[in-house]
């Protein structure tokens, strides 16, 4: 069992918010609906999504992390979340529904975490410039080549 479900709140919109997410996920279902809410589950997570009408609105202090294999998912992810939604920087995503996504390599990390700071503050650098992650790009800043041709 589940103890702890991320509570969505929208407006109005939540059976057709937890439809797309679950159109969105191979591994995803709804698993229950009412008037207020839709319970659903993407790749083994539970998730509520409520209808509680427009005193609280959904902010990007809260996100959801999508860790990528390989840039075919990225680019998949990246597509279908921002359809309608607005594309912000750093591999951030917020869908038309107001939520915040983080669509990122999963390379990322060792890229920003590699010891020789030269090599991480380098790929840093890449993916503070990038709106949709690119794993060749971080991966060429991270060895120091450059598009002139290094």
């Amino acid at each position: 069992m589940q103890r702890i479900t991320p509570f969505l709140w929208f407006k109005d919109k939540a059976f057709e918010a937890a439809t797309f997410y679950t159109s969105i996920f191979e591994n995803s279902k709804i698993l229950s609906t009412s008037p207020m809410s839709t319970r659903f589950r993407i790749e083994g997570l539970e998730y509520i999504a409520f209808n509680g009408g427009p005193a609280l609105k959904i902010n990007p202090a809260i996100s959801l992390f999508i860790t990528c294999a390989t840039q075919k998912e990225v680019d998949y992810y990246w597509r279908r979340l921002s359809a309608g939604g607005k594309v912000v920087q750093c591999g951030w995503v917020r869908d038309k529904f107001g939520v915040s996504w983080q669509v990122v390599p999963e390379i990322l990390g060792d890229l920003l975490g590699d010891p020789d700071r030269a090599k991480a503050d380098r790929a840093m650098k890449a993916m503070l410039g990038m709106k949709k992650l690119s794993i060749h790009g971080l991966m060429r800043a991270h060895a120091g080549k450059t598009r002139a041709g290094k």
